[in-house]
């Protein structure tokens, strides 16, 4: 009886094991593997700029790079119990469970957490006691919370300590290092501290199968012999680790921005990988050799653990090398104030860039209510909702990676106006042609803008803010000789249509053509002098005829020198005012959320919607739009031009149809 309960106690411990390891990363020989032994690729995400703000993130880079230096910046305006506040909004809003969701339906299978110890720990000169540690509940919450979103979506979370007790390295942005104090190297107190942080950490972890692993130390760059004092500290925190966690994977990261590993070879564990981190450099099999080299001398996978930064043609080119080559990859970040070059951008209030101003020296102080609106504004923009989503940066990382056909940006309907910024999906060569596209300065030491605008897209394209009265909010600049752009359309019918162009000239003399299916109709176009780079006109490209269905427009630029913004395709003869229609009434009315005009036309025309507010004003307006005859409708969410709800009450909605309008009310309930 005895030895059938020992026999069946060891077959429950043998089943319980064998199914509670197969969530587990592990290394095998060369590989990263699952507890199954299937080979897995990280795909991650790095969360910069949540538990650590650097400044460049946060566009204070000029004046306070670094964490503790913004600190004192927002303390000095609102004090340091609201500055308090903003933080804890900062660290509830900037990732919640909508940013894991959203990263895991992006085709993301991991995500990489930058660790400041201060959410966690206590800084040495703050301990009540000496030597002591004093834990904090922030940091591990956070994390706990982050894990369980991840585990709902069967991705892994990778703990990355991005900031260490005293700061890593002399580029103090990175690890929020203040040189008034001692470093991590300079302090045997800080490298207890980070020891005993590690071995909190894995002590929590420890049986948790969607903890990915352990990258122990972020970006260490300071000056050491040997990287001896680096080894030494890698050691002691395995050592912590492996006394209470036998479970996960520990991450090497090398001296010099990870990517130094003298005197940090061999592997010292079993279960255990190196990581190098990749920037501006060229993606070709010599630029990772080095990285390779070291995987197949010494048995054990790598992993780079961070990359990004640069443009969607370089992200494609990067990670096809990584895959290519069986190497993960970390892409940073995911968030930053105005970005392009993310997945997402959080919107800068105009507060904050006062807030800016006067940092910068060229604005009187605020008030401190002022600088605190301004402030929780910002955090509750960091919120996923209410970010710009850049889908061009994941369709790079994603689906272009993988083919090199080319997708629609928008849906464009012919008859109708093509926004110029809105080309298509795809690769260089494949949806676009532009001089420069991707900066190289760490193969070539020699930087170079990818785009000159920094605005609404990442490709090479230069893209900036356009004030034409009559166009749409961008337009594509620093055209040069021989690029061009393409446009997957749709033609409702085969009809006779007059093209136009929106452009601005300082000089004149740029020269362009129009290309259907990639063969010219529409002849060289000579691009007058507008009287400015901001003069925007309409000229002439001729008189086309396009057969119904998709076809593929390309914009030639044969010679460059002009900004342009739009395509307009007009029906010969279009926009008489005696074109028949008939406007219904929207339903439902009153409404809750959405609401549906539906109207009739006789003939094809333009349609253009725009809801007025009680006292007159526009609130929410559409382009100007091609519909065919019979039946049609348009829709309006409840929210105004700038994305906000409309508050409860009556509104007027106008439907211009060719050179006609017809008015009439509605009524929306909150």
């Amino acid at each position: 009886m005895k030895r059938i309960t020992i026999l069946s106690l060891v077959t429950v411990l043998l089943i319980t094991y064998s199914g509670f390891s197969q969530g587990f990363l592990r290394r095998d020989n060369q590989n990263i593997v699952d507890g199954a032994g299937q080979n897995i690729v990280l795909r991650s995400m790095g969360l910069g700029g949540w538990m650590l703000q650097e400044g460049y993130m946060m566009q204070t880079g000029s004046f306070a790079s670094t964490q503790h230096e913004l600190k004192d910046k927002i303390q000095d305006l609102i004090g340091p119990l609201k500055m308090q506040d903003f933080y804890d909004a900062w660290l509830e809003n900037h990732i919640d469970e909508i940013d894991i969701d959203s990263l895991s339906a992006w085709g993301f299978n991991s995500v990489r957490l930058p660790m400041h110890y201060n959410l966690f720990t206590l800084p040495i000169e703050q301990e009540p006691v000496e030597g002591e540690n004093t834990w904090l509940d922030t940091g591990f919450e956070l994390t706990d919370d982050l894990l369980s979103w991840c585990e709902d979506n069967q991705i892994y979370l990778i703990l990355d300590l991005h900031g260490a007790p005293g700061g890593q390295g002399y580029e103090a942005a990175i690890s929020d290092y203040d040189s008034s104090k001692p470093s991590l190297w300079e302090s045997s107190q800080n490298r207890a501290k980070t020891v005993a942080l590690w071995r909190k950490l894995a002590e929590r972890y420890s049986d948790e199968p969607w903890i990915g692993g352990y990258d122990l130390i972020n970006e260490t760059n300071w000056n050491m012999s040997g990287n001896t004092p680096l080894k030494q500290l890698y050691l002691d925190i395995t050592d912590a680790i492996r006394e209470v966690d036998t479970n996960h994977m520990i991450i090497i990261e090398g001296n010099w921005f990870a990517n130094d590993f003298t005197g940090l070879t061999p592997p010292w564990d079993d279960n255990m990988i190196y990581s190098f981190h990749k920037y501006w450099s060229h993606n070709d099999q010599a630029s990772i050799q080095w990285m390779l080299n070291i995987r197949s001398q010494h048995n054990i996978p790598i992993w780079c653990g961070e990359s990004g930064e640069n443009s969607n043609y370089w992200f494609t080119q990067a990670i096809r090398l990584f895959e290519d080559n069986n190497i993960g990859w970390a892409w940073w970040p995911m968030k930053k104030v105005e970005s392009i070059s993310g997945p997402l951008s959080i919107i800068k209030p105009e507060d904050y860039q006062i807030l800016l101003d006067y940092w910068e020296g060229n604005a009187s102080r605020p008030t401190a209510q002022f600088a605190e609106t301004a402030l929780m504004d910002l955090a509750e923009n960091a919120k996923m909702e209410n970010c710009e989503f850049n889908k061009d940066v994941i369709d790079a990382m994603f689906r272009q990676v993988r083919t090199d056909t080319t997708i629609p940006f928008k849906a464009h309907q012919i008859p109708g106006t093509i926004d110029a910024v809105d080309f298509d999906l795809g690769r260089h060569n494949r949806a676009y042609r532009d001089s420069d596209i991707a900066d190289y300065h760490v193969s070539t030491n020699n930087y170079t803008a990818w785009n000159n605008g920094w605005v609404y897209r990442n490709d090479g394209v230069d893209i900036e803010v356009c004030d034409d009265s009559q166009g749409p909010n961008f337009n594509v600049g620093w055209i040069e000789d021989n690029e061009w752009l393409q446009y997957s359309v749709h033609a409702n019918w085969e009809d006779s249509l007059k093209v136009s162009v929106r452009v601005a000239s300082l000089n004149g003399g740029g020269q362009f053509e129009i290309q259907l299916d990639n063969e010219p109709f529409t002849g060289q176009i000579n691009i007058p002098q507008t009287g400015g780079w901001s003069n925007w006109s309409t000229i002439e490209a001729g008189h086309v005829t396009i057969p119904e269905g998709k076809h593929s427009i390309r914009l030639q630029f044969i010679e460059g020198g002009f900004n342009i913004n739009q395509i307009i395709f007009d029906r010969v003869g279009s926009g008489s005012s005696d074109v028949g229609f008939q406007i219904k009434q929207n339903h439902p009315n009153p409404f809750i959320g959405e609401t549906t005009i539906p109207f009739t036309l006789d003939d094809p025309a333009q349609v253009q919607l725009s809801i007025y507010n009680i006292s007159g004003q526009v609130i929410h307006s559409t382009q100007k739009e091609w519909f065919g005859d019979g039946d049609q409708t348009l829709a309006w969410n409840g929210q105004t031009k700038n994305g906000s709800d409309a508050a409860t009450g009556i509104y007027l909605y106008r439907m211009k149809i060719g050179n006609q309008t017809t008015v009439k009310r509605m009524l929306l309930i909150r």
